[in-house]
């Protein structure tokens, strides 16, 4: 029987939950995000909405003002279960990588680039884009987190997200990362769209059962 939370992004087939040990852990410490679910597609006007949310192109012309622009990364393995991992602040939290775009660097260039910092996976190729941009707003305390942290107040995040091949092996996969940046997780596993959208923090899930809808094709 197919699950309330599958129906949410039909047409994907059930996929029994099968997920691979847990590779490595780190200590961490428990951070409380509260839940204030937020999502929309990119709005903009109908000229710079055709171009923005046009597959072939990876340029954001127009963010939406006060949102920070971001890449998302849906990796799948052969098996096409999706990579996960939880984070090292909140350790009961699992997503899928995600960073922000630099300035001036194109979001297919970044979307590569986040996935080796944050995994160490440098084996994999982009089979997919989401034709739009996925925007949502961050709970008012973590806002006040990342505001402290990155030093701007924005309001959310602006996402252009990928799905990616893994074409290498398991023992690839480093959540130490490439050594530019601060490991950012603590466990790692394969698991199915469900698992996914189960285990993320609850303002999360919308922007996941979203991603899952657009790549559908390319799960089943």
């Amino acid at each position: 029987m197919e699950s309330p939370l599958m129906a949410l992004y039909r047409p994907l087939r059930p996929i029994t939950p099968s997920i691979i040990p847990i590779f490595r852990n780190y200590p961490s410490k428990p951070l409380q995000f509260s839940s204030l679910p937020f999502l929309h597609r990119c709005r903009q006007s109908p000229a710079s909405s055709a171009r923005c949310c046009s597959s072939s192109s990876s340029s954001m012309e127009s963010p939406p003002e006060g949102y920070r622009r971001n890449v998302g990364v849906c990796l799948i393995n052969s098996s096409k279960k999706i990579f996960t991992a939880s984070r090292l602040d909140i350790p009961s939290a699992w997503q899928m990588p995600q960073g922000g775009i630099d300035e001036g660097e194109d979001p297919r260039a970044a979307v590569m680039r986040e996935l080796k910092e944050e995994t160490g996976v440098h084996s994999a190729e982009i089979i997919a884009e989401a034709p739009y941009w996925i925007t949502y707003d961050f709970p008012p305390d973590v806002r006040e987190k990342l505001k402290v942290r990155w030093g701007s107040d924005w309001k959310g995040q602006a996402q252009k997200w990928f799905l990616l091949k893994f074409t290498g092996e398991d023992d690839e996969i480093n959540l130490l990362g490439d050594g530019t940046e601060k490991p950012e997780f603590g466990e790692w596993s394969w698991t199915s769209p469900d698992q996914l959208i189960e285990r993320a923090v609850d303002f999360k899930r919308p922007v996941y059962k979203e991603v899952m809808s657009a790549f559908a094709s390319h799960l089943q």
